[in-house]
């Protein structure tokens, strides 16, 4: 895929944005008040994380990205807003008043973390009327959209999201949460993880069941596509054709934060940019397995991706 193709790719990400936060330390005693580390903040770093990291990776690769959220007035939203103004990602943030920002703080030492402390509020119906405007307006600008749903409100109106984008023959990719994908019918594709998807759809106990449930999901909910991403079993895909599955590359797993991110982000600028579904997948499980090696929420670039090009 070259360079020109990828920036072809106009890919609109909603979702569920986050500050991800990290505070290195070093830890050389226990402390005297209670049988705890005491860790030494050395230095911190920001990072986007959530929806915010699945645009970063889109526009890492090239493609003309659209972020559309809401954060808080607050600390951690100025900090998430400046740092997707830093990026080329195109910023379509509302900050709210009252609302806090989603942030994940992880106390890491030695490259391992200790502790992970979350604080989130979920946005209230008006704000969320709102967001469904200007999700209309940048329909018409975009050839896909990518639905990141972590489970934190952002996508109150995910229904009427996925219809508005399908009856204008928009490409609408879910990262999905929860045990009910109900609410995700008609996309073109969701990608669940194998514990998301085992929630949904119930465990099984070989590769046949597995791809029974699938098939029945994706039917149901008329899907075109269902890919379950399975960790170090790589990932398989399941479409009217039949199920394609793909071995995972990673040769030293250092993170596996943010890799879900990855993949779907991979996945829309690869369709946006013309790639046929199977091969947008193989090249998802190539960034899958080159972000795992990473610390923390990270993204890949083409020249990792295809390093002969």
């Amino acid at each position: 895929m070259s360079p020109e193709q990828l920036r072809r790719a106009r890919v609109l990400v909603v979702g569920d944005v986050m500050l991800d936060r990290y505070w290195f330390s070093s830890v050389e005693r226990i402390s005297p008040e209670a049988p705890v580390p005491v860790a030494l903040v050395q230095r911190e770093q920001d990072r986007l994380g959530g929806a915010a990291n699945v645009a970063l990776n889109a526009a890492t690769l090239g493609a003309q990205t659209t972020l559309l959220s809401v954060v808080g007035a607050d600390d951690a939203g100025r900090r998430l807003a400046q740092l997707v103004a830093d990026t080329p990602i195109r910023s379509a943030l509302c900050q709210v008043p009252g609302l806090r920002t989603t942030m994940k703080l992880r106390l890491v030492s030695r490259q391992q973390q200790l502790i992970r402390m979350d604080f989130e509020s979920a946005p209230d119906h008006e704000v969320l009327l709102d967001l469904m405007d200007r999700y209309a307006q940048e329909l018409e600008h975009h050839d896909v959209v990518l639905l990141s749903d972590y489970g934190k409100g952002g996508l109150g109106h995910v229904e009427r999201m996925v219809q508005l984008a399908r009856a204008r023959s928009r490409m609408v990719l879910v990262d999905p949460k929860g045990r009910d994908y109900s609410r995700y019918r008609g996309a073109t594709l969701i990608t669940p993880n194998r514990v998301e998807f085992a929630l949904a759809a119930g465990d099984w106990r070989d590769e046949p069941e597995l791809e029974r449930r699938a098939q029945t999901m994706r039917e149901q909910l008329q899907l075109e596509a269902l890919l379950v991403t399975r960790a170090d079993e790589g990932m398989s895909l399941y479409t009217a054709a039949g199920a394609l599955h793909v071995p995972a590359q990673a040769k030293e797993v250092f993170d596996v934060s943010g890799a879900g991110d990855t993949v779907i982000a991979t996945l829309a600028v690869m369709l946006g940019a013309g790639a046929a579904l199977d091969e947008a997948v193989r090249t998802a499980n190539r960034a899958a397995s080159i972000v795992v090696g990473k610390l923390g929420t990270a993204s890949v670039t083409p020249a990792e991706l295809w390093p002969q090009a």
